[in-house]
């Protein structure tokens, strides 16, 4: 059923033997739930919650397809028919929701994130030609390899066939193996796999055969493809367009992305943050959906279904990649067919707790939605036994997505706000430039205490007589954090302020300007970035080894680049001493030598936070139930507070 709203997002789409029910797909992205290289219950309550939410298609993560594919300690493997098993329960959870299941099939190649036992291993390519991101040297491969691996790319569709899955997606992407192939600057052989386009592709052709020779007619078979590589040795977009038009007839659909692992700036692409404006590809795949005629998908960036269907209304794309947008709200798709567009959660391209756990190699996430990744233990909502009286203190996200979920399971809530507007810190947060997207987060935590039906008290600073006379059964302590603020030796000669001030607009800070960045996230390269723009000549003295070290990998290498490009001076292992004489001391917190910054107008202090905490001691005494959550636990996150949030609610 369409809706009159989303006409193209909700009209199915046949391609070979399969129908589509929309238009809506959630491409294949790591989660690092799988175990021992197989589906585990984990991934398949993760799947599960994607297709019950209405995804229309779902391209499960890569299956290694020869033992020279393990990119990560964690991955999926399709070597052995042990696998099989895992994959038919996947294939019939995703198939009772009428949303039909892709795997991805994948060969890295020299894009070898990291080897057993914290050994480095071989890493094999079509050229000894090194990745610049990992460090990797690969070894050429050998004719005997390439078709060990053909063969494994045809074994692993035989076994994906036999699992009743829907298909298979021969990944050419973001400078794997195949795409290794085709790049005449990466491969440089000089036999029958090198030199001609026509060679370059044989590795394709020949794998692409093997996967259909053992599968069967009706069986898909796509191809996913950086239609840009966005790096100087990448592939450009013309030479990616004529590979895909001599593969057709090999293939039943395009997938188009963006970007190559091989480098830092290439890989931010692979998981574009906040940015990158939305559905930025969509100009891409229309080339292709123009040069082709079988299916072109896309993602990147297609974040809410109105954007989705103007991607597929002005003909650029057939399917849209929402991967990030059904993380974060895995019943977007249903929500948007029912007309009920203002109770979707929209992502807000953190990448901390998906794209971000990966890389840390942790079970993927969402900050905004922290059942995501733990369907298992937070996948139903379990109603309240015996309903109590909660009073939660403090309006920032931890607070908001405690009394969302406790009223939700039943319990009479009501969140106290000492100011006259709930969000906490991110509503700093999101005046940091190209950091605006990051409010998301408070409009769709409201909507939930909207649809929870929690009463919701602005304006009042709750104190020990103000919860004796509410006398809750349970009291939820969420009052967040201020700016940490140390003694240093300081003469007056330079102003010194903290972050908080500056982003409310309480000072002025003169023309010559020091960040002193002890945290290492987002604030004090934002801070920089907005004093630059305003016209200040700007060091950041990070007290670690770069900015943002504690940022996910492509949130961080964004703002590096940014950094670069306005100016901003940068000094690592800078630890804060001191101001005199309008010089700022500070110190290189290995060798202990002195750095010294002239001339300074003003000194920004990014420091951290400590918590505002006074209500527990008071409390401890007179209230049977309290929890302390969030910054006001111990300052962290939006991801630990939230979650902290999800926890206490479930657990009163």
């Amino acid at each position: 059923m369409t809706t009159s709203a989303f006409p193209h997002l909700f009209q199915p789409l046949q391609i070979r033997g399969v129908r589509l029910k929309n238009r809506i797909m959630s491409t294949g992205h790591d989660t690092t739930l799988p175990t021992d290289g197989l589906v585990n219950e984990a991934l398949l309550a993760y799947h599960e919650a994607r297709a019950r939410g209405g995804a229309g298609l779902i391209v499960c993560q890569v299956a290694g397809v020869h033992e020279t594919a393990r990119y990560t300690s964690h991955m999926l493997m399709a070597t052995e028919d042990a696998c099989i098993e895992g994959y038919r329960k996947l294939a019939e959870i995703c198939h009772a929701h009428d949303c039909r299941i892709v795997s991805q099939l994948f060969h890295p190649g020299r894009e070898i994130m990291e080897g057993g036992d914290g050994l480095l291993t071989v890493a094999y390519a079509p050229s000894v030609s090194p990745n610049e991101r990992f460090r990797v040297m690969p070894r050429q491969l050998d004719k005997r390899m390439i078709d060990e691996i053909v063969t494994g790319y045809g074994e692993a569709a035989r076994r994906m066939h036999e699992a009743g899955l829907d298909g298979v997606e021969f990944v050419a992407s973001h400078g794997y193996l195949p795409a290794q192939f085709f790049n005449p600057r990466v491969n440089r052989r000089t036999d029958a796999y090198g030199g001609s386009l026509e060679n370059r592709l044989r590795f394709a052709v020949e794998a692409l055969a093997a996967m259909r020779a053992a599968t069967s007619d009706d069986f898909v078979i796509g191809m996913r493809i950086s239609g840009g590589e966005r790096d100087e040795h990448g592939l450009a977009m013309d030479e990616v367009l004529e590979s895909c038009r001599l593969l057709e007839p090999l293939l039943d659909y395009v997938s188009v992305t963006a970007g190559t692992s091989a480098s830092q700036g290439g890989a931010v692409h692979i998981v574009p943050p906040m940015a990158y404006r939305n559905a930025y590809l969509a100009s891409d795949a229309a080339r292709f959906r123009k040069a082709l005629g079988i299916p072109v998908f896309v993602a990147g960036r297609i974040n809410q279904p109105h954007e989705a269907e103007a991607v597929l209304a002005q003909g650029s794309a057939d399917v849209c990649g929402m991967t990030r947008a059904l993380i974060c709200d895995p019943e977007m798709p249903a929500k948007a067919e029912q007309g009920r567009t203002d109770d979707i959660r929209a992502c807000i391209a953190c990448n901390q707790a998906c794209i971000g756990h990966f890389h840390r190699g942790v079970p993927i996430s969402c900050i905004q939605h922290p059942e995501t990744g733990r369907e298992l233990k937070f996948g139903t909502l379990v109603p309240a036994t015996r309903p109590k009286k909660v009073m939660v203190v403090g309006g920032g996200p931890a607070g908001m997505k405690a009394a969302a979920i406790a009223a939700a399971r039943g319990h009479q809530v009501v969140l106290y706000e000492a100011s006259g507007q709930l969000g906490g810190q991110a509503l700093l947060a999101q005046q940091l430039p190209r950091r605006a997207e990051f409010g998301g987060i408070v409009t769709n935590l409201s909507r939930e205490l909207e649809l929870a039906q929690v009463r919701v008290v602005k304006g009042v600073r709750v104190d020990r007589a103000s919860v004796a006379a509410e006398r809750p059964d349970a009291v939820v302590l969420a009052t967040g954090a201020k700016p940490y603020l140390p003694e240093i030796a300081d003469d007056g000669s330079v102003q010194v302020v903290d972050a908080w001030q500056l982003l409310r607009n309480q000072v002025k800070t003169g023309s010559r300007v020091v960040v002193a960045d002890w945290r290492c996230d987002w604030i004090g390269p934002g801070i920089a970035e907005r004093l630059v723009n305003e016209g200040c000549s700007v060091d950041l003295a990070v007290n670690g080894t770069h900015p943002g070290e504690l940022l996910p990998l492509y949130v961080r290498d964004n703002v590096a680049a940014e950094l670069h490009k306005i100016g901003v001076r940068v000094t690592p292992y800078a630890r804060l001493y001191g101001c005199d004489g309008g010089t700022v001391y500070m110190q290189h917190s290995v060798s202990e030598q002195p750095i010294l910054f002239e001339n300074v107008d003003t000194l920004v202090l990014c420091l951290g936070h400590e918590p505002v905490d006074e209500l527990s001691a008071m409390l401890a005494d007179s209230v049977e139930e309290l929890h302390i959550i969030g910054d006001s636990l111990a300052p962290r996150t939006a991801e630990e507070a939230v979650y902290e949030g999800l926890k206490v609610g479930t657990a009163l």
